[in-house]
């Protein structure tokens, strides 16, 4: 956290490189602002500042309706549907979409599944079943490349259903069969 002349040169100036940095609690008014808020600024005997919104709201504090700081930069609502789609490619990697249908990672999201596949055209440029396809081609290339398995072990443990989808998966993406991708042993 910043030292209290910082951030209060920094709330004076209205200065936007530290909105998000830190946010700015009014005792007198049991409110919290950004740096940026437009509001007349409060004397400075009456401030606090605080590292993020929800250490203000667990100190009693409201969010200030002009400024609206539950926006600020850094939080997922400043990040708009990225957020979705980032959540969405978390489970992704988890495998979400190994066994699964696109409804139910939607539902997962609380979003439908055409609004998901709209959202990953948007931020990708794929859909998210072609974003699982690559997961599991990188997941089984890293099983590949540092175990010894064989491929069948790998093409379950990576998220593929059959041997099949797995052989094909890799002939797609690299042009050549899953095995010709593992180094001689020495």
């Amino acid at each position: 956290m910043l030292d209290f002349d910082t951030c209060n040169a920094a709330r004076l100036r209205r200065d936007p490189a530290f909105d998000g940095v830190f946010f700015i609690a009014v005792k007198t008014t049991g409110i919290y602002c950004r740096p940026v808020c437009p509001v007349k600024p409060p004397l400075t005997r009456n401030v606090g500042f605080l590292p993020s919104a929800a250490a203000c709201e667990a100190a009693g504090y409201r969010p200030c309706l002009r400024c609206r700081p539950e926006t600020a930069p850094f939080c997922p609502a400043w990040k708009g549907t990225l957020s979705t789609v980032e959540r969405a490619l978390k489970l992704i990697e988890d495998g979400a979409l190994d066994h699964a249908p696109v409804a139910a990672l939607a539902d997962r999201l609380g979003i439908g599944s055409r609004h998901l596949s709209r959202l990953f055209a948007t931020h990708l440029g794929a859909s998210p079943r072609q974003v699982a396809r690559t997961c599991r081609a990188h997941r089984a290339k890293r099983l590949i490349d540092n175990t010894a398995l064989p491929m069948a072990d790998i093409s379950v443990r990576a998220g593929f259903r059959s041997l099949r989808r797995f052989n094909a998966s890799f002939l797609d993406l690299y042009g050549r069969p899953p095995s010709s991708l593992r180094r001689p042993a020495r």
